[in-house]
């Protein structure tokens, strides 16, 4: 009779430890409260900081390069001397230029006595022609010659002027010919007449941002010698999606962050008309559209902040207050809809909500949640509607990310 009783309490021991183990037990969760607050949806993109207006100073004229005294980041006045050039002697000639410069030479005097000849012969014709007219203008005043007649060495007389002045001009051209076939024969350190050396001024005050040469040489006219600009006058660039920039207006409110510094104010200044094809990292080709940033603090804000840094930009495209937000962590999708676990007494149940705006971290709800209900962080897949759950930790109402720095 015992042993029957202590069988059975044995089994029934086992059998409720049994159900105590299999009996489901709550799912710890993380929750959070629903809260009204303000949303920002923003395009966020890597930048780079420029100064508006870069002055690129370069070589007037050919010459040697005196060492430049100045580095990057010093300090410059507008007319200040950046650099000066001292022009270059002659270089010298081997036997084959040489030759060839004084058959040069040769011909332009060969020229010249060919002209001279033609100018005698033009002058002689022109005297002629001048006396030949005096005398028709006698004759034709006592009717001994015709009105054609005399037209006829009139003619004559203003073709042959002509011709004289054609020689003049002729034999000035030859003397120049053999002036610069003269000048093709100078080489080697001929002293130079003018001012030893051509200076280069500053065209604004700033600061010197790169010096290209600084060291003594023969540079060629045109080649770069240093950018100018003025630090204080700071904007960003930002390449965007082109699907990104039509939402973007002139004058959008923006922030810039990630530069080393507290966020600095910005607004958009100008938005490209045109789009330019760019290869991502993953080898997508993208449209992107450049948007230049206006910063709308003074340069002590922004202290160490340089020509061509990069930054990272946030340009708001839409922006509402007093709206309920609910962290992107809590939602699922569930048959092509949005959903939420809401905590209600302990258990979770499934909602479907409407959603409106949203950024990288909320969303605004328009429909299926009020403000002060509790929804359910990372929902798993063990997680389903009718669940008993438990509150491991739960957050406090969302506070999203301002859309630009508070003054």
């Amino acid at each position: 009779m015992w042993s029957r009783l202590l069988t059975l309490s044995i089994v029934l021991v086992l059998v409720a430890a049994a159900a105590w183990a299999l009996w489901p037990r709550p799912i710890g969760v993380e929750t959070v409260r629903i809260a009204a607050g303000r949303l920002a949806v923003t395009v966020e993109e890597d930048g780079t900081s420029r100064i508006s207006e870069v002055f690129h100073v370069s070589v007037p004229i050919m010459g040697r390069l005196k060492r430049v005294g100045l580095h990057a980041g010093d300090a410059v006045t507008q007319g200040q001397t950046l650099a000066s050039i001292e022009p270059v002697a002659p270089a010298l000639l081997d036997e084959r230029a040489r030759r060839v410069a004084e058959a040069a030479v040769e011909s332009a005097e060969a020229g010249i006595t060919l002209a001279e000849a033609g100018l005698a012969q033009a002058r002689a014709t022109e005297t002629f022609a001048q006396q030949d007219l005096e005398r028709t203008i006698l004759l034709s005043e006592r009717g001994l010659v015709s009105t054609q007649a005399l037209q006829r060495v009139r003619l004559a007389s203003q073709t042959a002027q002509k011709e004289m002045e054609a020689a003049e001009a002729t034999l000035q051209m030859h003397r120049r010919q053999l002036e610069s076939a003269k000048a093709a024969l100078i080489e080697g350190d001929t002293p130079s007449t003018g001012a030893c050396c051509v200076t280069v001024t500053a065209p604004i005050s700033g600061r010197v941002l790169v010096v290209f040469s600084e060291s003594e040489q023969v540079l060629q006219a045109g080649m770069s010698l240093m950018d100018i600009g003025d630090p204080d006058q700071l904007e960003i660039q930002v390449d965007v999606l082109s699907s990104d920039a039509v939402r973007i207006a002139p004058g959008a409110k923006a922030s810039i962050v990630d530069w080393g510094g507290a966020p600095l104010r910005a607004e958009v200044a100008q938005i490209d008309p045109v789009a330019t094809t760019r290869v991502s990292a993953l080898g997508i080709e993208e449209q992107r559209t450049r948007v230049t940033l206006r910063l709308l603090d003074g340069p002590q804000t922004r202290v160490g902040l340089g020509h061509g840094y990069r930054v990272t930009a946030r340009i708001v495209v839409w922006e509402a207050a007093d709206l309920v937000l609910v962290p992107l962590g809590a939602l699922f999708r569930v048959a092509g809809e949005w959903a939420v676990f809401v905590v209600e007494n302990d258990t979770a149940r499934q909602r479907i909500v409407r959603l409106g705006q949203r950024n990288g971290e909320y969303a605004e709800v328009a429909d299926g949640l009020a403000v002060g209900e509790t929804v359910i962080m990372h929902p798993g897949d063990t997680l389903a509607d009718g669940r008993a759950v438990e509150a491991q930790d739960e957050r406090a109402p969302p506070l999203p990310r301002p859309a630009e720095p508070r003054t």
